[in-house]
């Protein structure tokens, strides 16, 4: 059995029924305990966003600042590498874009219980420094007998930034995008590691690494920094582009939308019978949708324990805005987008290719090399903030391992900017796959500690509201 099919078979297991089962479950528990919150307080949650909290706080950056951080992660390949290999007619076609709103939907009530958890259980250090995280929820939630689950997130939370999401992944996606864009048939190639690449990979990959090794040694304050101004550039000029396509084919949203929703119940097969192309799709939706916005794997809130906040119900709703964002409407407007323009349905385009080939004929009024030019753009930018947001995640999670040694901590940075400089040189097959089971095996342990907390969360965010209502806390 060869390398790729017994990546295939783990992945396979890891990323089974029960544990979408388990996800799901764990967000339709969460909306109902909390009165569906997602609806109903969106638009708050929204204005929170640039609100500041009245009064004093404890904290290292403004709840904007950590869920820039956050979205720093979470808005990377996976909104358009991901979107495109979930949709893509080998994995579960226009069907799974339905599936990737479902988890969303439910994942918005995920994403807030693990920013209000984050913050009622974070602790602070004698130097001011926050700690955070579903292993401190864990420990200071459920109790210290359960400090060893605590640990096997901590543990798994580490791997995915260096070997899952964090690393190989983005970086892979960033130097495909590159050197599609300036050597797409390899004219130029050197010798790496026994194989033969195309230069500008070799160049993207040292650049990437350096200028991830500059931003990663400045810690939180830096990353957030970064994140603060890179995040909302990237996302509005991506939003920009993607909404002249939509406009510009609109007349072929009504259809696509039908596609969708025919591939999401298997009334159009992709593989199989109806059940069988139901499955299939369903699986590729939520695994790419919790990849993508990472609600219930329980990364968000180890950044949203880092807000200036003394309401850990006001931070979860802008944690769960987080969601909205990278899901509900980043990919979305990709997924559509694909599906429009038909691209998801040619077998000889993999990964950033299907999303390109969309742009290019979605934007058929610019020239080819524009419309390619303006998505390695921003999956450059996303794919780099979600290198640095993933160091600062797996950092932390290091940090709880190792009882805030600060010498593990370099050893991790230099291991991580490592990681970062080899990633273009996996396969793009093993990089999605290795992400999605370090993916699968963090989220256990966390989905645990929301099915023990549910009852906490759900009765302090009676209570905020509450004393919002009488007039006791400022909105």
């Amino acid at each position: 059995m060869d390398f790729d099919k017994l990546l295939g078979k783990i992945d396979d297991a890891v990323w089974g029924v029960p544990l979408i089962v388990l996800i799901l479950a764990a967000g339709l528990l969460l909306s109902i305990r909390t009165g569906f919150i997602q609806v109903r307080h969106l638009p708050r949650a929204l204005r929170y966003l640039f609100k500041e909290e009245e009064g004093e706080a404890h904290g290292e950056v403004s709840g904007f600042a950590s869920l820039c951080t956050a979205l720093s992660a979470t808005i990377g390949t996976g909104n358009i590498v991901g979107v495109a290999t979930a949709v893509g007619i080998l994995a579960g076609g226009p069907g799974a874009l339905f599936w990737m709103w479902i988890a969303a939907f439910f994942g918005m009530a995920t994403k807030f219980a693990e920013g209000f958890l984050a913050v009622k259980y974070r602790t602070i250090d004698e130097e001011g420094h926050v700690l955070g995280g579903p292993f401190y929820y864990i420990e200071n939630g459920m109790g210290k007998k359960w400090k060893w689950l605590a640990k096997v997130f901590a543990f798994f939370g580490a791997c995915v930034g260096l070997m899952g999401i964090g690393t190989f992944s983005q970086v892979n996606g960033i130097s495909s995008a590159v050197t599609g864009f300036f050597d797409p048939n390899c004219e130029n190639t050197v010798t790496v590691f026994g194989n033969t690449y195309s230069i500008v990979t070799v160049i993207s990959g040292v650049i990437i690494a350096l200028c991830a090794g500059l931003v990663i040694i400045g810690g939180i304050k830096r990353i957030s920094s970064v994140s603060q101004v890179i995040v909302p550039f990237m996302a509005i000029l991506y939003i920009l582009a993607v909404v002249t396509l939509l406009i510009c084919n609109i007349t072929k949203i009504p259809a696509a939308l039908a596609e969708i929703i025919r591939g999401a119940f298997g009334i159009k097969p992709i593989a199989g019978g109806m059940l069988a192309s139901m499955m299939i799709s369903m699986r590729s939706g939520v695994a790419r949708g919790i990849f993508s916005n990472e609600s219930g794997l329980g990364s968000a809130p180890i950044a949203a324990a880092a807000a200036k906040t003394k309401e850990p119900v006001r931070q979860g709703l802008i944690s769960m805005t987080g969601t909205f964002i990278d899901t509900i409407v980043i990919c979305t407007m990709t997924g559509l987008s694909i599906v429009m323009m038909g691209s998801w349905a040619d077998p000889n385009l993999q990964g950033v290719q299907v999303t390109t080939d969309a742009f290019r004929k979605g934007l058929s009024f610019l020239p080819s090399q524009a419309a390619s030019f303006i998505l390695m753009i921003c999956l450059v930018f996303f794919a780099f903030t979600t290198i640095l947001g993933w160091n600062y995640y797996g950092e932390r999670c290091l940090e709880y391992l190792s009882g805030k040694s600060k010498a593990a901590v370099m050893i991790y940075r230099i291991l991580y900017i490592a990681a970062v400089f080899i990633g273009p040189y996996m396969t793009v097959s093993a990089v999605w796959t290795i992400a999605d089971i370090f993916n699968g095996l963090m989220a256990f342990p966390n989905i645990i500690a929301l099915f023990a907390l549910s009852g906490v969360v759900a009765k302090d965010t009676k209570d905020y509201f509450a004393r919002l209502k009488n007039g006791e806390i400022s909105d």
